[in-house]
């Protein structure tokens, strides 16, 4: 048996895979509270987390993994690190926004290269923008609001109302809220924008209410608030005393520390032993897609960038993601199926797909955009 197992293990190729992280440092725009500031090691350290649990793996196949971590100033060239980094490794693990994923997703050197978005939330990226090289591990807002409407539709809120900020997170996040509902067959009784510039830290109790009055009744409040700017002032302060949901309140998340069923404890307390702060949706993201790749290298025993490609967005591809299902990518548009936590910051309340929102091939595509409603012709 000894001998099996050993001419087997001596059968395996060596691999050994780079692994680059390009972070795009971004400014961050002045917000009301500087209560909670993102950490500085967010998304990286979900990677190293992600590394080292290849490692474990990988120790006993001869797969080997490196990770080459590099951030971009503010005001820097991003598309020339990227393809300083792409002449070290077809394989990369993105922090950046939007626009700048498309450019680096756009370079010549990134042509036949893997890409993971784990950052940019914009459905748009998974829609006309869609690129074939570029791979989403972070929902995408449509998925995030999908989930929500799904509990509206669950618990027959169907009056609902919203505010939404002025940013271009904001923005976007209200718009993909407002293509939820009508989705599934709901609508916003009426809207407002945010657009106060008072310090809400001493005036809260005074305007909210006041903001809040001719919404009138309704079920529950939607909040379009992803800069964390005036969310947190809305909570308790409404006219009405009705559940808040969306940015704050009851939330639509990749990943919380409230996530403990489904071995995520152990996924949690790993993170949090290695990088001493709870594990972020970012984290998680970056987590998800070190973790991709070294289960396709695994898998296929292979580390070219076509080979991986091809089994990563195949039907034997499935991802143990601590989430309750295997998460795969969808074929069509490289968005990484997963379920979406409903949770507050100390519970989590119930997990996206609900009982009763079937499909007929996976009820993960019942959020986001599924595929006869995608128009990226990437893939």
């Amino acid at each position: 048996m000894v001998t099996l197992c050993a001419m087997a293990h001596s059968a395996l190729a060596d691999v050994a895979l780079t692994i680059g992280y390009l972070q795009v440092a971004q400014p961050r725009p002045p917000t009301l509270s500087n209560l909670d500031p993102p950490p500085e090691d967010l998304g990286v350290a979900g990677a190293l987390t992600g590394l080292q649990d290849n490692l474990t793996t990988g120790k006993f196949l001869n797969h080997n993994y490196v990770l080459e971590p590099v951030t971009v100033p503010e005001g820097d060239d991003p598309l020339t690190a990227a393809t300083a980094l792409l002449a070290q490794t077809p394989y990369l693990v993105l922090d950046a926004p939007a626009p700048v994923l498309s450019a680096i997703a756009d370079l010549p050197q990134a042509q036949g290269a893997i890409l993971f978005n784990t950052s940019a939330s914009d459905t748009v990226l998974r829609d006309t923008a869609c690129r074939a090289n570029l791979l989403h591990t972070l929902p995408s807002d449509a998925m995030r609001t999908d989930a929500l409407a799904q509990l509206f539709v669950q618990k027959r809120w169907s009056e609902l109302v919203m505010i939404s900020g002025t940013y271009p997170a904001d923005v976007v996040y209200a718009t993909a809220m407002r293509a939820s509902l009508a989705k599934f067959g709901l609508k916003l009784k009426a809207e407002k924008t945010w657009a106060f510039d008072a310090d809400m830290r001493r005036t809260a109790a005074q305007e909210i209410p006041l903001f809040t009055q001719d919404f009138g009744d309704y079920d529950a409040l939607i909040i379009a608030d992803e800069v964390d700017d005036f969310g947190r002032y809305i909570l308790y302060n409404t006219w009405e005393a009705r559940p808040n949901v969306g940015s704050e309140g009851l939330s639509a998340l990749t990943w919380s520390p409230v996530i403990e069923q489904w071995g995520a404890a152990q996924l949690q307390s790993r993170f949090a032993e290695q990088h001493a702060r709870p594990m972020g949706s970012q984290d998680y993201a970056a987590w998800a897609a070190v973790r991709a790749l070294g289960e396709a290298v695994t898998r296929t025993d292979a580390a070219d960038p076509a080979t991986l490609r091809a089994y990563l967005l195949s039907d034997a591809f499935e991802l143990a993601g601590f989430k309750g299902r295997p998460l795969t990518f969808r074929a069509w548009n490289g968005q990484l199926r997963q379920p979406i936590a409903l949770a507050h910051p100390r519970a989590l309340v119930a997990q996206a797909p609900l009982e009763g929102f079937l499909h007929q091939r996976n009820e993960l595509d019942t959020l986001g955009l599924d595929q006869p409603e995608s128009r990226c012709e990437a893939f």
